[in-house]
């Protein structure tokens, strides 16, 4: 019999309610087909500067790496706002990703006809159905470049820089496009190449990529039109490829077309199929420990776990069914 090892992060906040859930349904699915499968829990975020004092413990990883996937509630909470930021919670998000290679972040985005009624578009401009994909490479931009303050006659600057590799597209992009080759098709790099000198490497870089993609169509999208199309016309598009920070913010732009961000999944993969599955909400500290969150999200997080990391498609798929 196949069996399977997951590391549990259930975070702060509705993180261990919602991920306890998550679990349930695991467990029932390797019950109904015929596999086993193990859990083992770590800290990360707020729990983990409680404990330890850090908010990505060395154990944390070293269980992450011994593990085929790993499921992630959620970090953060009022309580650790004021903290500098290597030591917040979030620190140890951004540190779990660099520490497991978990270049790229798939966010599904679909509306459940519930919730339809819940979106703030209309729902002709809707339509029939909403089903994006946002790839966002997970692991380099602005969000893992040099920062910094510095002082110069008195007047105090910071600064991000937002740098990229042809590596780091590359390898991002070829995951795009496989993505795309599994549903409709179509591929938006979304950049803005008219101002960063980041984003034209980016876009050079998809192009040449795309030819080994031939049946593959791809588009080219500034993305401050990419916000605005969304908003005007979700349904043009399939699988969008896009920056760390662009993908950020985009994703939770689609997740609010949908209904309610609440009701999302995604996963971060790394080379082989390994991956980290979360729900993209918050922590929710106004509501932890009232085992009143809806743990959905959390729930179809792990039927991605299931179909990328574990290969059990099929489980997946009723799960989603079920959901």
């Amino acid at each position: 019999m196949k069996s399977y090892r997951i590391t549990v992060l259930k975070g702060d906040g509705i993180g261990p309610e919602i991920v306890t859930e998550a679990c349930r349904v695991l467990d029932c699915a390797a019950e109904k087909h015929g596999f086993g499968i193990s859990f083992e829990d770590q800290l990360l975020g707020g729990c983990a500067i409680d404990a330890t004092g850090e908010p990505l413990p060395a154990a944390t990883v070293e269980s992450c790496r011994r593990s085929d996937a790993v499921l992630l509630g959620a970090v953060g909470g009022y309580k650790w706002d004021n903290l500098p930021g290597k030591q917040r919670p979030e620190a140890g998000l951004l540190g779990i990703r660099s520490a497991l290679g978990l270049f790229a972040n798939l966010r599904p985005a679909h509306i459940f006809e519930p919730l339809r009624a819940a979106s703030p578009l209309r729902a002709n401009i809707i339509g029939d159905a909403l089903d994006v994909l946002v790839v966002r490479e997970l692991t380099g931009g602005i969000y893992f470049g040099v920062r910094g303050r510095e002082e110069n006659g008195g007047v105090v600057s910071a600064f991000d820089t937002e740098r990229y590799s042809v590596p780091e597209i590359e390898r991002v992009a070829r995951v795009g496009f496989e993505m795309a080759m599994k549903r409709r098709g179509k591929l938006c790099s979304v950049d803005k190449a008219n101002v960063l000198e980041s984003s034209r490497l980016w876009r050079e870089t998809v192009i040449r990529i795309a030819q080994e993609y031939p049946s593959v169509e791809l588009s080219h999208m500034y993305v401050d039109n990419c916000s605005m199309q969304l908003v005007r016309n979700p349904g043009q598009f399939d699988v969008i490829l896009t920056s760390n920070i662009f993908g950020d913010i985009l994703s939770d732009e689609l997740s609010m077309i949908s209904g309610s961000i609440g009701m999302l999944a995604s996963a971060s993969l790394a080379t082989g199929g390994f991956g980290l599955f979360e729900p993209i909400h918050g922590s929710a500290p106004d509501i932890a420990g009232q085992d009143i969150a809806n743990p959905l999200a959390t729930i179809l997080s792990a039927a991605m776990l299931l179909r990328y990391s574990l290969g059990e498609t099929k489980d997946a798929e009723k799960i989603e069914t079920a959901v």
